[in-house]
C-alpha cells in the first residue's frame, strides 16, 4: 500500500486521539428538587440516589452542550417500580421554576396510576419548559412536560431490579441520542438549548450511577469535517506523498 494510501487513516486516527473519554469527577456537581440523598463516593465518579421522593436532579454546573457521557446505572432495590434518567440543558433553579426549556429523558419500572392520570413504564424523552413539577405534568408527561418520543426498544419496557446498564447520551444544539447496553434507543432532531447534564429520579430509591466518563460529542455520520480538519488532513496527504516520492528516486 502506497504512503498516500495510508494518509488519510493515519491523520483521521491522530484527530480522534485529542477526542478521547475522561474521567467525571462527581464532587462538584449539585443537587436540586425534592428530598433526596446524592451521596458522592470516595472516588468521585459515583453517586448513589438512596430517597424515595419528589422529582430530583443532580447536575454538573457547566454548560454540557457538544459533549457524550457514558456510564452505568443500576437501581439496587426490589421495593419500587418508578423513575430513573437524565436532564439536558439544564440550568441551575430549574426543577421548580415556572418557565424552562430542557430535555428530561426518564425511564418507568412499572405502568402506574397517580395524579389522576396513569404513568407508562418505559424509556421517554420530553422538554420540560414549566420544571419538574410532582404532579401530572411529570408523572404522565402532560401539559409542561411534552413527550417528544418512546425508545425504540424500550419504549414500554421497564428497567429490572439490581441490573446493572449501560448508557451513552450525546447532546448537541439540533441532536440527541441515547444508547442503552449500546442500542440506539433515542435519536431526536431538533434545537435545544444549552446547559448541564444531570441525573433524575423521582419516586424512586437506591438508584447508583457509576464508571462516568465524558468527551467531545461524535458529529453526525456523513458530516463534512470543518476546513481546519481538512488542512490537517491535507498536509499529511501532502508530506506522505512527498516521502514516497523520495522512495523511489
Amino acid at each position: 500500500m502506497s504512503f498516500a494510501k495510508l494518509a488519510l487513516p493515519l491523520a483521521l486516527a491522530a484527530m480522534s486521539t485529542s477526542a478521547a473519554a475522561a474521567l467525571v469527577d462527581l464532587s462538584g456537581w449539585t443537587a436540586q428538587g425534592g428530598s433526596s440523598n446524592w451521596a458522592v463516593a470516595a472516588d468521585k465518579n459515583s453517586v448513589f440516589q438512596s430517597v424515595n421522593g419528589s422529582p430530583t436532579v443532580f447536575f454538573s454546573g457547566s454548560n454540557d452542550q457538544g459533549k457524550a457521557l457514558s456510564g452505568k446505572i443500576k437501581v439496587e432495590t426490589t421495593g419500587d417500580d418508578d423513575f430513573i434518567g437524565f436532564v439536558l440543558g439544564y440550568q441551575s433553579g430549574n426543577a421548580a421554576a415556572l418557565a424552562t426549556d430542557f430535555i428530561l429523558i426518564d425511564w418507568k419500572q412499572g405502568t402506574q396510576s397517580y395524579h389522576g392520570c396513569s404513568g407508562a413504564a418505559g424509556l421517554a424523552i420530553s422538554r420540560a419548559t414549566a420544571g419538574l413539577p410532582d404532579s401530572a405534568a411529570t408523572w404522565c408527561h402532560t401539559g409542561s412536560v411534552q413527550e417528544l418520543a418512546r425508545a425504540t426498544n424500550l419504549g414500554s419496557t421497564g428497567w429490572l431490579d439490581n441490573t446493572e446498564y449501560t448508557f451513552d447520551l450525546v447532546f448537541t444544539a439540533t441532536n440527541i441520542q441515547v444508547k442503552v447496553n449500546g442500542a440506539t434507543e433515542l435519536n431526536v432532531a431538533g434545537n435545544f438549548a444549552d446547559g448541564s447534564f444531570g441525573f433524575y429520579n423521582y419516586s424512586q430509591a437506591s438508584v447508583r450511577y457509576s464508571a462516568l466518563e465524558e468527551s467531545v460529542a461524535p458529529p453526525p455520520t456523513g458530516t463534512v469535517p470543518e476546513p481546519a480538519s481538512l488542512a490537517l488532513v491535507g498536509l499529511g496527504l501532502l508530506a506522505a506523498v512527498g516521502a514516497g516520492k523520495r522512495r523511489k528516486a
